[in-house]
């Protein structure tokens, strides 16, 4: 049983609080990204539409599961605790750079090794890499923009 007079507790409000806004922007920019940057995917040219709705809303999916492995990653390596009062931008800058490298390890091993799915030739590629630019621009703008929303959202945070 919890005590209501817990010091603790409103830590962890706090912290459910601004994972919730920040998750929640993610699942709705996601869908909006994916499916904005399906031309860039041969799929968009080659599969049903019912294959394209299907993958746009996959795709979110895991990118809502990236996003929350990479901001538990982040506040377990540099907020700690002090989350979300404190380390915020370092906080920030992890869990953008965890999703990043994720992003980069997962198209590349989606794209080249298991042939899982392939660029249009109109995605633009990293030079030297081959990967997508459009996924990697996407865990970084989509996440800058959530951490700004989710901390200066209303709250006792």
């Amino acid at each position: 049983m919890s005590n209501p007079e817990d010091p603790a507790l409103p830590q962890w409000s706090a912290h459910i609080a601004v994972s919730t806004r920040y998750l929640g922007f993610l699942f709705f920019a996601n869908l909006i990204w994916e499916f904005a940057q399906m031309p860039l995917y041969s799929l968009w040219y080659e599969g049903s539409w019912e294959e394209i709705i299907y993958s746009g809303i996959h795709c979110t999916v895991g990118d809502l599961m990236i996003g929350a492995s990479a901001l538990f990653l982040g506040v377990l390596f540099v907020g700690r605790s002090s989350w979300p009062t404190g380390q915020r931008k370092r906080v920030a800058f992890f869990t953008v750079l965890f999703g990043l490298a994720y992003t980069a390890f997962s198209e590349w091993m989606n794209v080249y090794q298991h042939k899982s799915w392939s660029y249009s030739e109109l995605m633009p590629l990293l030079p030297g890499m081959g990967i997508g630019l459009s996924p990697l621009a996407q865990w970084i703008v989509l996440p800058v923009i959530g951490f700004g929303f989710a901390y200066r959202s209303p709250s006792k945070v």
